[in-house]
């Protein structure tokens, strides 16, 4: 049996890179393993290390999901967030057939200015096969609901809304709680693994991260981790939002073409 390493951070859940991996698998018997070096956010927002661990985390757990449900059943971890460094502790601990490196497009690539894909070949003296993945034009699958909410997490009126956008067409929802309110962090983890188990429990595929306190700066650190094509933000009404009082929801339209949209929930709608 053949194996192949698999080595894409920001573009791991790439359609084609699933496709990449699949043909090789169509050829004979092949083990997969996908090495997922973290990377340092671009942005000046305030980041915590575990955060841009957790989302390294998430976005290769949606990448096995995605081979699994084509029948390859792959291995995965997050490693050093250089990846020239991260492929050769691998091959230091197994041994591998090929390299697939997925990178974005040569504009926007940052592994392709640091010419990663001819320094492997040298290296490893292995086949490397390279693939771009553009996640601007992969929109034909399924969409990436960004779902942001922290007290209203679980709420009806944002279920209601996520089972209407999921029946319209396949998406698949990332679901971030800013860790602010009572009781802070562990609150915010309860509220999520409930929500989580929720759309589980109707069959609608998702992962959840608590995230920075602030809700704008974890927005933003979202749209860097999970490229996402539409965002839902949930609230309470005005009048007991510090959200809205803060204009959370027009602050991020003016600073994102991603579209936004707002959904009210009282409080007798949240579970308890």
């Amino acid at each position: 049996m053949k194996r192949i390493l698999v080595v894409a951070n920001e573009t791991v859940a790439g359609q084609a890179l699933i496709d990449a991996v699949k043909r090789h698998t169509d050829q004979g018997e092949f083990q997969v393993h996908v090495i997922c070096p973290q990377n340092e956010p671009k942005h000046g927002y305030v980041i915590h290390y575990s955060h841009i661990r957790e989302a390294a985390e998430n976005r290769l757990q949606m990448t096995l999901a995605q081979l699994r449900e084509i029948g390859i059943d792959a291995t995965g971890e997050v490693m050093d967030p250089d990846p020239y460094a991260a492929v050769m502790d691998a091959l230091g601990e197994q041994d591998y057939d090929a390299i697939i490196v997925s990178t974005h497009p040569a504009t926007r690539s940052g592994w392709l200015r640091q010419d990663l894909v001819d320094r492997l070949t040298r290296a490893t003296r292995r086949p490397v096969e390279h693939v771009v993945v553009d996640l601007d034009s992969e929109r034909d699958e399924a969409l990436r609901t960004l779902v942001v909410a922290n007290q209203t997490v679980g709420g009806e009126p944002l279920m209601k809304l996520l089972r209407e956008k999921a029946a319209d067409r396949p998406r698949r929802f990332i679901v971030i709680s800013p860790q602010s309110g009572d009781p802070g962090v562990a609150g915010a983890h309860e509220r999520l693994a409930h929500m989580l188990g929720q759309l589980e429990d109707e069959g609608l595929e998702a992962i959840g991260q608590v995230m920075h306190p602030d809700p704008f700066t974890a927005i933003q650190n979202a749209l860097q981790f999970y490229a996402p094509d539409e965002i839902v933000i949930s609230t309470f009404p005005e009048t007991r939002s510090g959200w809205l009082r803060a204009d959370l929801v027009g602050r991020v339209r003016a600073t994102t073409s991603t579209p936004v949209e707002h959904v009210v929930t009282d409080v007798q709608e949240v579970p308890s």
